[in-house]
Formats: C-alpha cells, structure tokens, sequence
C-alpha cells in the first residue's frame, strides 16, 4: 500500500444537527426499509388561553442504499473537491469540505442491534460508513461530554466501526490463538526479554546473546525473500513480510521509534531536541535537531539531509517511474498540484520546493504537515525519519538545497537520456532491486546490522554486525555478531530445528506443532515462551465483484460455519474466536466493551443465512424463476444490466458448471463461490470440510470452488495483478484463506475502506466499498 507511517492524510468534520427523534430502526442493515411519517393527530378546539407549544419535532428520512449503488459508481464521476459538480463523494469528504470541522460522537445515533450509527444531515439520517468511521476514529478525537478524553473517543469511534464491519463481515474471522516461540537454548536472554505480539525475535535479538561458536543466530520466516532489503515496499503493494525483517535489521537510528509494548516514542539516541507546534495557519509543525556523532555502517557521518533525502526523492516524478507507482504525500505541505507535478527545470507545472521540509542546519530539519491533516491521534508517528544514505537516492553529485521556501534538490536530479527516461529512475530501481552483494555494499546502512549477503536459490541471507550502530532506544547494541536469515518449509521446520538448521521457530499455532515442539523442551536444549496472538486467521474475500460483492452473502457463510469448532480444530484448545479485526488485549477493545460494544457471533443457522439471502434478492433460478428452497438447487439474483460490470456479467463457477446468464434485461448472477487456498496449509485442509464440503452451503443454495496452489499465487489472483507472475488476467477466484496481524498497537485503518476512486487500488482493504459512504448530489 502506498501509505506512509508519516505521510497520512488527516481530515476533520462539522455538520448541523437538526433536532429529530430517532426513526424506528431498520430490521436489515444492508436493506434499509421506509421510515414511515408519523400520523397527525386530528385537530381539537384551541383552549381560551392557550399555553405556548412547541411545535413537534420532524422525523429524518433513512437514507436508502445498497451495494447496487456501489455497483453504480463505476459509470458516475467523482466529486473530489465537493464542487458539487459530480455525481457524489464519499460522505465524510462532504461533511467535511462542505460543512467544516467540527463533529463529535454526542452528535451520531447509536444502533447497536442493527450494527450501525447515523448522522442527521439536511433533514436526513445518514448510516456511517466503514471509511466515515475509520477516518473519524484517528482523525476526530475532540472530547465530548459523554466522553471526556482523547482515548475515550477514539475507542468510541473504533467501537463503532467494528460493530459495522461485524455487520457488513468483509471476512469471517476463523480464530485467534496463542503463539510459542521455540528457541535453541544456546540463544540466551530470552527469558528476561521476551517476544510478545507488538516485538518479534528480529526486534528482541538485539538484547540477546549467542554461546554458539560463530556467535551466530539463525532466523526464518515461511515467506520467500526477494532481496529487497532497502525499500522491501518497492513497487509493491504487499512487501514480504521476510523483507521486512531484514529491513528492519539494517536500517535504524529512526527519529522516532516502536517500543517493546507497541507503542511509539522518540528516539532518546537520536534526537537532540524537537519540538511540536501549529504554525499561523494551524499546520503542525515538527522541528527535530539530531545528535552529532550518528555514523554509518562504514563511518561517515550522519546529518540532516540522510534523514530527509528519501523522502524528498520518493515524492518526485522520478521515484514514481522507477517503482511504476507513486509515493503519497497527502500529508506535506506542499506536496498536492504543486512538488508532486515537478518534473525538472523544464517543468511546465508544480514548483521544485517542497513547502512541508525545510532543512535548518546541519543537524537540524523541520517537517509541517498541512492543516486540513491534524488533528491526528498517533501524530507522533508523522515525525518518524530513519536515516538513509543521501547519495542512494538523490545520485552522487545530487544536493539538498532550502532558499527559505522549502527543501529542494539540484537539477541534475532531474536528468534524462536519451531515451527520455530519468537517469537516477534508473539508479533507484538499482538500489531497491538489484540483489548483489555489489549493490548492497553499495551504500551504508544505519541498523545494527549490515546486508552482506544473499543467496536467492537457497533463500537465505547472511548479515553482519555494524560496529558503528549506537543503539536503539533504550540504547542497546547488539551482542550476536551474525544473522542468519532464511526461508523455512512450514511442514519440517521441527525437524530443521531439531538438525540445528534454525534457532528460533516463531509463531506455532497449532495444537499438534505446539505439542510436537514441546516435546524438545523436555532435555533443556530447548526454551520457549507464548504469548496471544494480535490477530487472526480468517476466510478473506474480493468485495469488488461476484456474489461476494455482497454483505448478505459474505454473512451467510459466516452463518454456515461452525467457527468455534474450526479454531479449536485447529489450535487444538490453544485459541479462540473473534468477531472482528481486533486484539483481544489491546486497550481500546476494553474499553469499548466498558462501552457495551455489541457484536452478531454469528451462531451457526441455515435459517438465519437463507433469511439474509433472501432478503438481498437470492430468490431466482436460472432461468428467472421464482426459486423454490424445497427442490433446492443454486440461488440466482437478479443484477440490472446498467449497474453490472464485465467482471459480473462474465462471472461463473471454476469449474464452468455455473455461469451468469441473461434474462430479460437483467443479468442473473449464481450464488457459487470460488475459493483459492494456499498449500501446504492445516488451515486449507480444514476449510475443505469446514467451508467447501459444508453440509449447510447446498442447504442455503451455494456452491463453492476449490483450487489449490503457492502464497504467492493466491495473492496474484487476491490483487488481480501478476505480482509474483502467476496471475493471467482473468478475475475468477473471490474467497481466500490467510491472515491478519497487528504488528504494532497503533490501530489506523484510514483510507482504507475509501471509495475514492483516485486512492482505492492502492488503500484498499478487503477490496469493499461501504454504500453507506456513498453521499449522491442527485438522488
């Protein structure tokens, strides 16, 4: 995704409220029905003396809406400055360039039963979207009388957004479980510096120590290592969570920094001084003064300019058509219409400075992040810089300049050949993914560790102490003088373990991995430590198109599955289940159970899924009539041609046994769905029975699909896109089985359910588009 942990986009809302009472509530979130006008009383005789009375309150209207709307905003144009020109926008973005900044939750009605909250706008009660909420959530946090602090109001906003999202179920949370990390006993200080969901062993190795004879640790992760270890995000949507890893091993001295808990601080070690305020127009301004004996890996100092030329270089024309995508800059001032259509000395558009960083002296840079973008509850977050060679990104030769209106860089940044392509384009694309040990020594890197090598057949890389990290926050440096880090089978990874061919086996899930590995503990060659887990296995879906495309279908599923018998199937009494996208022991889940969050679980009903269905409209045959549960058969629903896309109208089966047909005008979708799983996989295995052979799915008038296959190629048929070279163009699966993790306590799912057609393919989550934050100029 393209979103940066400092380049957010902030957006505040004010809205009137008409005074009304509450309408009588919709039986249906997803078909909200008439709200019908109260009946007026017939006249009687006016009193001699009348007392003043107050004249009665008018009911809102519910607005009406549905995923058929959705469907529609393909044909229509969107309204991104709320000119009112268009034929909508999403309804927070109205609220809030329209109406002004000022909302709060004593202002929205609550329907915890029916899982959703509204908003009365111009004598209309709106439902609040997925993407109204998430954005409220961490970007609205005024308290209010009903609740007085900043975390009060944010668990309120994220209360309500998982009551939506447990309403709309854009995935069926299959379990959440305990972790067992298991460690060769050789690796010592595991004990007094644990692993926990927020701090992984590549984080806590760094207090650890070795008694191996090469002072060596050996990591892995199941993932594939691409090699792309400075940007592992590089022209991806998804990096790799291996990547990853190693990324965070060899770039550090972050201004600030995540913490054991999860949480972020600044970074004591680093920074000198800093200081946070609002400038005239009400930007945030982050002044940051580093210390001055940072070096590389290969000791040259550290200044200014390795903090902010990454940045200054990822927001250019030339980053974009090195990683064939742009970096986002929402958030800096200056960025949007202005430094981003910069394209050199000959650019007709944008200016070459950017407003939003200004560098001071040589220690010292400033970043102010526009107004319309804060308040912002994790805004520490936007002052969060590591350091980066300045030359690996800018090009040797290439400078940082600032004349008093912001940061800019020398022309010959901007220079092309003769083909007319960016010369330092070229040079990025090198950096980011050329994986020779050449290109690596290439530049220095500023983590305790360095890239020394990597072996692409074997799948392992080998990195180095640097002798010239300063520590982390707390100021620990490294003991351990060399990581080795490599892909593991999932399947043998005991046996590996056991062989000495890995030090850490992290995350074991299952009853019987757990069990199995407990059994080498029993000797003391091996310790382990556990831990709950902060997320969750689930049955994920393509909320863009098929029957998944909509909540009814997505929610008879989670009605068909026994989900309390798959997770402990599966953890073998190790773990439990969730009813949302949350961790069971982050603060703001208590504190909105405090708040009475109420949650569907879903219990396991034939009759509580065919009720769904059909009142979404699953009630045709084939061939258009009326469908009749007791012949049973595959429920069709009819799709109007004018809303129906070429990947609706050319939906069918995998196996061709069912396909949407034509009738009368309308195109008659079959409910089949097409399930991906990934192997070798327990998970698969058990959705196998648990969802593709489930006895309820031909009950409700179902069909699913199986196919089998690698990671890497469930995501390329996920993304539509042949990320990892598999995908052939031809959208066909819409249920996918793998996980969710909350790596950091920061919750922000901001722009993620946007319906913003300029940010959807790079924010989307769950590929959905809440109807409810659809606001339409003509309807």
């Amino acid at each position: 995704m393209k979103k940066l942990t400092a380049l957010l986009l902030a957006l505040l809302m004010v809205f009137a409220i008409i005074g009304c009472t509450k309408p009588e509530t919709p039986e249906n979130p997803d078909n909200p029905q008439p709200v019908a006008e109260p009946t007026a009383k017939p006249e009687e005789p006016a009193p001699e003396n009348p007392e003043p009375v107050e004249e009665p309150e008018q009911e809102a209207e519910l607005v009406q809406q549905s995923e058929m709307d959705v469907m529609l905003l393909a044909s229509k144009t969107y309204d991104k400055e709320a000119t009112g020109e268009g034929d909508y926008i999403d309804l927070y973005n109205y609220v809030t360039k329209v109406l002004g900044k000022k909302i709060t939750l004593d202002d929205i009605n609550e329907y915890p039963e029916e899982g959703y909250a509204t908003i009365i706008l111009d004598g209309k009660e709106y439902i609040l979207g997925l993407d109204f909420l998430t954005m409220a959530m961490v970007y609205n946090n005024e308290p209010t009388a009903t609740y007085p602090t900043a975390d009060d109001t944010y668990a309120a906003w994220w209360r309500l957004y998982i009551t939506r999202w447990n309403a709309l179920m854009p995935e069926v949370p299959l379990y959440s479980n305990e972790y067992y990390d298991f460690y060769n006993s050789k690796i010592k200080g595991v004990e007094e510096y644990p692993t926990n969901p927020y701090w992984s062993p590549v984080n806590a190795l760094i207090d650890w120590s070795s008694e191996k004879e090469d002072n060596d640790i050996i990591l892995g992760d199941t993932t594939e290592l691409t090699g792309h270890f400075r940007v592992p995000a590089f022209g991806k949507s998804s990096p790799a969570a291996s990547d990853n890893d190693i990324a965070s091993l060899v770039t550090g001295l972050d201004t600030v920094t995540s913490t054991k808990d999860g949480g972020y601080v600044w970074n004591d070690i680093v920074v000198a001084e800093h200081t946070q305020e609002y400038d005239a127009d009400g930007n945030e301004v982050f002044t940051i003064k580093i210390k001055d004996d940072l070096k590389f890996s290969d000791g040259s100092k550290i200044t200014a300019k390795d903090y902010i030329a990454a940045t200054l270089a990822s927001l250019t024309p030339v980053y974009t058509e090195a990683a064939s995508r742009e970096t986002s800059g929402l958030t800096v001032l200056g960025w949007k219409g202005a430094y981003q259509k910069y394209t050199g000395p000959d650019s007709e558009e944008g200016v070459k400075y950017l407003a939003g960083i200004h560098l001071i002296d040589e220690y010292t840079f400033s970043y102010t992040v526009n107004a319309d973008y804060v308040p912002y509850f994790y805004d520490i977050t936007y002052a969060a810089f590591s350091a980066q060679p300045m030359a690996a990104f800018l090009g040797e030769g290439v400078d940082i300049f600032d004349d008093g209106e912001g940061c800019y860089l020398s022309d010959e940044f901007y220079a092309k050949n003769e083909e007319g392509k960016y010369v330092q384009a070229i040079a990025i694309n090198k950096l980011c993914l050329d994986t020779s040990a050449e290109n690596y020594a290439a530049y220095p890197w500023s983590g305790p560790y360095v890239v020394k090598s990597f072996d692409s057949v074997d799948n392992t890389a080998v990195l180095e102490l640097n002798p010239n990290f300063k520590g982390n926050y707390e100021g620990t440096t490294p003991k351990i003088q060399k990581v080795i880090y490599r892909k593991y089978v999932e399947e043998t990874v005991l046996e590996d373990f056991k062989a000495g061919g890995i030090d850490v086996v992290k995350a074991l899930s299952t009853g019987a991995e757990i069990d199995n590995a407990m059994k080498l503990t029993e000797d003391g060659s091996v310790k382990y430590s556990h831990y709950s887990r902060a997320g969750y296995g689930k049955l994920g879906f393509r909320a863009d198109y098929g029957p998944t495309q909509f909540a009814s279908v997505r929610r008879a599923v989670a009605y068909c599955m026994d989900r309390a018998q798959f997770a402990k199937d599966f953890t073998g009494g190790y773990g439990s289940v969730v009813e949302g996208p949350y961790y069971q022991n982050s603060w703001m889940y208590k504190e909105a159970v405090k708040q009475g969050m109420l949650l569907d679980t879903y219990a396991t009903s034939a009759d509580s899924a065919i009720e769904v269905l059909e009142e979404d409209g699953w009630v045709l045959n084939a061939d258009g009539t009326p469908y009749d549960a007791e012949k049973g058969g595959i429920r069709y629903k009819a799709i109007p041609a004018d809303v129906a896309s070429e990947n609706d109208k050319n939906y069918q089966s995998s196996d061709g046994k069912y396909k949407t047909v034509e009738v009368d005008g309308n195109y008659l979708m079959p409910l089949v769905i097409n399930w991906f799983g990934s192997t070798p996989n327990d998970v698969s295995d058990l959705l196998m029975t648990a969802f593709k052979e489930n006895d309820l799915i031909p009950k409700i008038g179902m069909y699913v699909t199986s196919t089998l296959g690698t990671f890497p190629a469930l995501l390329d048929e996920l993304y539509q896109a042949p990320i990892y070279g598999y995908y052939a163009g031809s959208p066909m699966y819409n249920a996918f089985n793998f996980g969710t993790g909350f790596s950091s306590a920061i919750y922000d799912f901001s722009f993620n359910m946007t319906i913003n057609p300029e940010m959807y393919e790079d924010y989307t989550q769950y590929f959905i588009k809440d109807y409810a934050d659809i606001y339409w100029y003509n309807k």
